[in-house]
Formats: structure tokens, C-alpha cells, sequence
């Protein structure tokens, strides 16, 4: 695998552009993760630097990572606090009826043995919010901004097939992969205000399998 490219770079941040199906963890049946390859980003530094929060393994694009252990933390505290503005783009499998909305529903985990764990809409699971609005469409698919409030696991994936109706494209547990290498959620930008420095901001570029559908960085 090919180097990470760097979006955003101080002495408390880094944030890379993720490949698409690279785990942040280490996989129990072994394999390529960014956890295998944290050597490689410490760019000089004595330490790892240490991701801040998660990403699913295909997703692609911003990943903020802290270069020490009190820049965690308070990144840490600003994803909890949604003080974090995060900007998905995500393929649906079909156009929704609506351009643009809301999706609020309480989000549960389960598992069973058949289909391992995943996550539910559930009366009494955890509140979860995204904003979303359609930027275009080809092929009978459209590309779709997400803007989530809160970060639960999967969130926009249950949020497109349960609150949107349509799953995304090449999504193996709430839709289908059709044929699709991985399910196609990009994280197109990450910002994060910090009291008396520059704020962390970054944009990774709309990734090639979204631009082979079609869809291009203008939109």
C-alpha cells in the first residue's frame, strides 16, 4: 500500500486522507490496518500519533489523529461535545423522492449469530442525527451530502437505508454490495475549532471509485 497522504499537519495534529477498506485496527485474522502503520506517520515525532475517532474500514477520507496524549484528549472531548464539523459524501443505490432532510432515530447495536452485530433503529437506543441533501444524480444513483450532529457507530449507513429509504451503493449489511468493492462513504472534510490556534481543517478529495460512477469534485 501506497503512502498516506497528509491533509493537515501542526504539532498536536495530523490529519490523513484513509484509504477505503483499510481497517484502523488490527484485524483478528491479521492483515493490513493503519494501526500496523502508525510508525509511519509519526513524521520526526518521538510518538505514534493516535487516531482521535473512528472510521469503518471502507470508508475513506479524514481521519484526525493527535500527536500527543493531551491533544487526545481534548479532541476526544470535542468529538463527544459535537463540536466537530464532519462532512460525508455518500453514494445512494437509487434518487430519494426528497432532495434534502433530516434523519433523527434512536440507534441500537445487536448481534446475532447469523449476521454478527449491527446497528438498529430502537426506541430506547441512543439519539442520533444527520442532515443530509442531494448534490447529484447519474446513473440512477445519487451522490449525497451527510452531515451528521452525533456519531454513532454506522450512523449514516442506518440513517441512508432506514431514514432515507435507499441504502448505499456496495453496502453489505444494510443494503447489498451489488458487485462493489466496499460501501461508498467518503469523509470528505473534518473542522475543529481550537482556543487561541489556528482551527484544524481539512478537505480529501472525492476518491477515484466515486469519480469512475460519474460524480465529480465540483458537484
Amino acid at each position: 500500500m501506497s503512502e498516506f497522504t497528509i491533509l493537515y499537519e501542526d504539532g498536536e495534529a495530523l490529519v490523513i486522507d484513509k484509504p477505503g477498506g483499510l481497517p484502523i485496527d488490527r484485524p483478528r485474522k491479521g492483515g493490513l490496518s493503519l494501526e500496523a502503520r502508525l510508525d509511519e506517520l509519526r513524521l520526526g515525532f518521538q510518538r505514534q500519533p493516535q487516531p482521535a475517532h473512528r472510521l469503518d474500514t471502507d470508508t475513506s477520507g479524514c481521519l484526525l489523529l493527535a500527536r500527543n496524549p493531551k491533544a487526545l484528549k481534548r479532541f476526544n472531548q470535542a468529538f463527544e461535545n459535537r463540536q466537530v464539523g464532519k462532512t460525508y459524501l455518500g453514494i445512494l443505490a437509487g434518487i430519494p423522492a426528497d432532495k434534502e432532510g433530516t434523519v433523527e432515530l434512536a440507534l441500537a447495536k445487536i448481534s446475532s449469530a447469523e449476521k454478527g452485530w449491527r446497528t438498529i433503529p430502537a426506541k430506547k437506543g441512543k439519539p442520533s442525527i444527520t442532515h443530509w441533501r442531494v448534490l447529484a444524480e447519474v446513473g440512477g444513483r445519487a451522490l449525497v451530502e451527510f452531515r451528521p450532529e452525533t456519531g454513532r457507530t454506522h450512523q449514516i449507513r442506518v440513517h441512508a437505508a432506514s431514514g432515507i429509504g435507499i441504502p448505499l451503493l456496495g453496502d453489505p449489511v444494510y443494503g447489498t454490495p451489488a458487485g462493489f468493492a466496499r460501501t461508498m462513504l467518503h469523509a470528505s472534510r473534518i473542522e475543529l475549532g481550537r482556543e487561541g490556534k489556528t482551527p484544524i481543517a481539512a478537505h480529501a478529495p472525492l476518491p477515484a471509485d466515486f469519480a469512475n460512477l460519474g460524480f465529480t469534485e465540483s458537484e
